[in-house]
């Protein structure tokens, strides 16, 4: 079953296996892609899908040093090098939008974060002058809020013209859309605020503005329910997620991409409220073949790899043939040049197609 064929909106996919989006931090200073990103996402073309790393909407959703954005027309003509190489590769590709919120610092973006209310998290940021902690947020305003959902469309419709079959919203980790969602780092009282209804509008928002932008079918959305992430606190997740999904579902969105939570049985209450395609990554699967059994027998229409596409580009390959698996490096993870970015070997093939 992982490596039968699926069709997501108008993408016909070769197998259920997705690159789950991971932060690579190898931009230029302006957030163009390097010139070595292009590569990197061709070399994994034979996902099912590509995700990409966080990719910020404005200048004011930056949080780390050296990732890209899709706000400028030279981020577009980067990303439509990337887009282009792919799509030669026989691939397929969608943006994750990624604001961080109150996760940044200053040394990295030139301005405070800003957040659904001026709370500081207890977390730490990396920065040119080694890990500090985070400062205390500028809260948005009504207005703000409402010009964020606004840059949110303005990056998917930027993601269309650099060449992307699509846009991932990202809702889980900690950043902006999560932090409206959590109890703790939203303690806003205007319509963005105070009860689940309220806390859930700016994802649901998001959302309706980027289906309107682009399409329902260009659009997915990834989530991490309670995982405690970035200082979260989120006692009331099982109440907060069976609405959002809800509220989501009628939109008819081409995929929900859970990161599984610590509540099995909220896990799979999502997957029932959810009508349409789910993308599971569970962390605590372990090797990738356990991963992709557990969560296709659940219900899972595909399954989300991370750090094994970063370390092996031709992972489905190996997996179907039960080839051995490069490790990742993990010290070679963010930031640097092709060393653990573009450096990992493909399989060694006979002629057959056996494993050398």
């Amino acid at each position: 079953m992982p490596f039968t064929t699926f069709d997501l909106g108008d993408l016909r996919l070769p197998n259920r296996l997705v690159m789950a989006p991971m932060t690579r931090s190898r931009a230029y200073v302006d957030g163009i892609p390097s010139s070595l990103t292009a590569l990197y996402y061709a070399q994994r073309a034979s996902a099912g899908l590509i995700v990409t790393e966080g990719i910020q909407p404005s200048h004011a959703g930056k949080g780390y040093m050296n990732t890209p954005g899709l706000h400028t027309d030279e981020q577009v003509t980067g990303w439509r090098e990337v887009t282009d190489a792919v799509h030669a590769a026989g691939g397929r590709i969608f943006a994750q939008i990624m604001h961080s919120g109150r996760i940044g610092h200053p040394d990295n973006t030139g301005h405070l974060p800003v957040a659904p209310s001026a709370v500081r998290p207890a977390a730490q940021i990396f920065t040119p002058n080694g890990p500090q902690d985070v400062p205390d947020p500028v809260e948005l305003s009504t207005a703000e809020v409402e010009a964020t959902v606004q840059d949110f469309a303005n990056a998917a419709r930027r993601a269309i013209e650099a060449g992307f079959d699509g846009v991932e919203l990202h809702g889980a980790n900690g950043y902006l859309i999560h932090q409206f969602l959590s109890q703790n780092a939203n303690l806003r009282d205007d319509r963005f605020g105070g009860s689940v209804e309220n806390r859930i509008r700016f994802a649901v928002e998001v959302a309706e503005a980027v289906v309107e932008a682009i399409g329902p079918s260009r659009v997915g959305i990834r989530i991490s329910p309670a995982t405690g992430v970035q200082d979260l606190v989120e006692d009331d997740a099982h109440e907060v997620y069976p609405a959002l999904v809800s509220a989501l579902a009628g939109l008819d969105l081409a995929y929900l991409h859970l990161l599984t939570g610590p509540s099995d049985e909220l896990n799979l209450r999502i997957r029932e409220l959810w009508p349409n395609t789910l993308i599971v990554n569970d962390p605590s699967a372990g090797q990738p073949a356990e991963a992709l059994d557990r969560w296709l027998d659940r219900g899972a229409d595909l399954v989300a790899l991370g750090q094994y596409f970063l370390a092996n580009p031709d992972l489905p390959l190996r997996l179907r043939l039960g080839a051995p698996l490069n490790e990742p490096d993990l010290s070679t993870a963010f930031g640097g040049d092709h060393r653990g970015y573009t450096d990992y070997p493909a399989l060694a093939l006979h002629p057959a197609g056996e494993p050398a």
